[in-house]
């Protein structure tokens, strides 16, 4: 196959519908630019990720809010219903209080 038949044909698998349920990794990732990677289900509720996130970096999850795309994530939210795609981020920021004098 020549250099430009290679570079036109398709690469195996992303013209492959993915199953609903085929877990993807999502990768959260703080203010300070530090990642934490999970690997999820698409039909699984962001909440729990919430949750295990929050265990892990000893913070209570009350204290944390997550962004996808620049939009608040609600508990209810899934990778499914937000069109994430394997690889995905999700911005984790610490709720501040007050700020003004």
């Amino acid at each position: 196959m020549s250099d430009q038949e290679q570079r036109n044909s398709p690469a195996g698998g992303e013209d492959v519908k993915e199953d609903p349920n085929a877990p993807i990794s999502v990768k959260v990732v703080s203010s300070t630019g530090e990642e934490v990677f999970f690997k999820i289900k698409r039909s699984t509720k962001l909440s729990k990720l919430q949750g295990a996130y929050a265990n892990k970096v000893g913070k209570d999850v009350g204290s944390i809010r997550f962004l996808y795309d620049g939009n608040r994530l609600n508990d209810d939210d899934t990778p499914a219903s937000l069109d994430m795609d394997d690889g995905d981020a999700i911005d984790v920021m610490v709720e501040q209080v007050g700020g003004s004098s």
